[in-house]
């Protein structure tokens, strides 16, 4: 996964209001509150990823037709539900394991099947993923096995692994 300088351009007022909204639905919560008014959007194209840098950070990310908030979007942490996983599942949510059920210590928040969800330890509450909720709250708060959510961006991957590199942010 490499960016291509050439692939890297503003999108037009209309386009990048059309991506905010989006994100601001996903997330439930207005996008002036991570963005500002009048964010300045880029694109940047990937091998098959679009990676929308808002006002110089890399913020949204668009993986399998889905737009998912990067893990350096920490602004959008405290408005997303969590899913509290045992420090023994970290190493595996690490190397983009999907959640299951048995390394599930609480969840947090309530949400629909397929909604966003933060994957974070259970020591720190430190952010270890972004991921899709296999179940809605009450389902997964019941499960005792199988899987309960889905690994789409984790700390370490390529994806953050070339944000952190490029943009030095964390």
């Amino acid at each position: 996964m490499t960016f291509k300088s050439s692939q890297r351009h503003f999108l037009k007022e209309k386009v990048a209001r059309q991506v905010i909204i989006e994100f601001s639905r996903i997330v439930n919560a207005k996008a002036e509150r991570f963005f500002g008014s009048e964010p300045r959007v880029e694109l940047v194209e990937l091998e098959s990823t679009e990676v929308f840098i808002v006002n110089g950070k890399p913020a949204l990310v668009r993986l399998s037709d889905r737009l998912f908030p990067t893990l350096f979007l920490s602004e959008v942490f405290p408005v997303l539900p969590k899913i509290i996983v045992n420090m023994g599942a970290v190493p595996y949510v690490c190397n983009g394991a999907d959640v299951m059920a048995p390394g599930v210590v609480r969840v947090k928040g309530d949400f629909e099947k397929n909604d966003i969800l933060l994957i974070v330890d259970e020591r720190f509450e430190k952010c270890l993923a972004i991921g899709v909720a296999l179940f809605d709250y009450q389902a997964m708060s019941e499960l005792a096995h199988g899987k309960v959510a889905k690994n789409f961006h984790y700390v370490g991957d390529k994806l953050w692994n070339l944000l952190k590199k490029k943009f030095d942010t964390i």
